[in-house]
């Protein structure tokens, strides 16, 4: 490849607070159009707007988290542009002085780890929604969302491909819902990304002409739609064209990025600071007590679950994906009295296959942690088998009871009688002589065959560990 990508991200996550940026009005997603719009988010003459000192609180919780400079002092700005889902005709943003200064995230690609720089993370408040479909020849406008706060974080321009996109773009989510700011729901805008993209030769130092992706609210959409931009800009140069800097939207249907408006410099939306809004100042008390309620963030619990349990770094990174996952993890650890790592496959392997088959996320699993414990413990006590575990596993899945109430149900009880487990072998030996012939004259890949046909037999109830010691006894010559 002759061809270098450079990739920043900006990403607007909208800060979990019950109230608006500036006004008292609702944030609740799904409400009747224009229901939670009230004075200050219409522009009505005459109102003021009066910031909302708990998003300001969760702006300073996720600059902690980062590293980030917190700044003590910093101001809001009217960013003009003239849009109709737009009341005041600007927007209330950050500028010159965001909330929260340079930071850090670490993202692990393939087992490399590599640090993309966060340039500033400022609040801003979000505009309204234009509706097209349901409006013949006319757009709707639904000013519900209009005010609603947002941390927008911009990032360095430090990645090279779309997957190092990808990586920071998922464990920024990770960390703003860990933190508990920002609910993730990227299906209703929560969490959305605007990507510049620009290419050089390599080895140039300089920059291309970037071009910038709005609004894409996908993990897969962002990949898809930086690989489509990336082989259209290179095409472009490569024809001898000359790249224009522009806002395009990626359109999913088709698999290609559209031209929306040429890309505004910042002297276009004539920032000042907003004359309504005092200066923001975070004294060195407010900024420490917020340090105070940080959680385990996700690396130091991956670390902690690798040294603590004795767990390899992939099903650590499955484990701590979510702080829901880790505190399910740690319950059933906790109350099932099974050694750590076998709690781990179970979950990561056994449980996240039904989640992922069924599009599920932890919190809204059919199997709670206390029943991933009632079954641990029946395997712990040899009640069941590994093999039976899984049964019973999918038997609570598809809502059949807990555990015990399975086992009961379906008679699913492990055999553990040496004398029944005996007969059963005793007629399986008897069933196969020349089976038995081949295997005392050498062929011991047979004794899998006598195992397998055991707990045949017994339907899978036979004790695996008994059928092992006992088989060996009885085949030997």
């Amino acid at each position: 490849m002759t061809w270098e990508t450079v990739i920043g991200l900006e990403v607007h996550a909208q800060l979990l607070t019950r109230s608006k940026a500036f006004s008292g009005a609702a944030t609740q997603y799904g409400a009747e159009p224009n229901t939670q719009a009230c004075a200050v988010d219409i522009a009505l003459p005459g109102v003021l707007p009066v910031y909302n000192k708990e998003a300001a609180r969760m702006a300073v919780k996720f600059g902690l988290a980062i590293g980030a400079q917190i700044n003590p002092r910093s101001v809001f700005a009217r960013k003009n542009y003239f849009y109709p889902d737009l009341p005041k005709g600007y927007q209330i943003s950050q500028y010159e002085l965001p909330v929260v200064g340079k930071g850090r995230l670490t993202i692990d690609l393939d087992g490399q780890e590599k640090v993309i720089g966060i340039t500033r993370a400022h609040l801003e408040e979000d505009a309204g929604k234009s509706l097209h479909e349901d409006f013949s020849g006319m757009t709707g406008i639904d000013l519900n969302r209009a005010g609603t706060p947002l941390l927008e974080i911009v990032s360095e321009p430090d990645m090279r491909s779309s997957k190092e996109a990808v990586a920071y773009l998922k464990k920024l989510h990770q960390l703003v819902v860990y933190l508990g700011v920002c609910d993730g729901n990227m299906q209703e805008g929560s969490f959305r990304c605007d990507a510049n993209v620009s290419v050089r030769r390599k080895g140039e130092a300089k920059f291309g002409t970037r071009r910038e992706i709005k609004n894409v609210n996908s993990f897969r959409f962002v990949e898809k739609a930086i690989e489509y931009e990336i082989e259209h800009q290179i095409s472009v140069l490569e024809s001898g064209g000359k790249i224009v800097q522009q806002t395009v939207l990626y359109d999913s249907d088709k698999n290609e990025t559209r031209e929306m408006r040429s890309k505004e410099e910042a002297n276009d939306y004539r920032y000042f600071p907003d004359p309504d809004l005092p200066t923001l100042t975070l004294d060195e008390a407010f900024i420490a007590d917020v340090g105070k309620t940080l959680p385990e963030l996700p690396d130091a619990k991956r670390a902690r679950f690798t040294s603590q349990y004795g767990l390899n770094r992939y099903d650590a990174g499955v484990l701590t994906s979510s702080k829901a996952m880790s505190e399910y993890y740690e319950q059933v650890v906790r109350e099932s009295g099974a050694e750590a790592k076998i709690v781990a496959n179970w979950i990561a392997v056994e449980l996240s296959g039904f989640l992922n088959r069924d599009n599920k996320d932890i919190q809204d699993s059919p199997v709670t942690a206390a029943m991933m414990s009632g079954m641990l413990k029946r395997l712990v006590d040899n009640t069941i088998s590994g093999k039976i575990a899984k049964d019973v596993l999918e038997a609570m899945w598809a809502g059949e009871g807990d555990a015990d109430a399975v086992i009961e149900k379906k008679g699913l009880k492990q055999i553990t009688d040496s004398g029944a487990i005996e007969k059963v072998i005793d007629d399986v030996i008897a069933g196969n002589p020349r089976q038995l012939e081949q295997y005392r004259a050498g062929k011991e890949a047979l004794f899998g065959f006598f195992v397998g046909q055991v707990m045949k037999a017994s339907a899978g109830k036979a004790n695996p560990q008994q059928v092992n010691e006992l088989l060996k006894r009885k085949l030997a010559p």
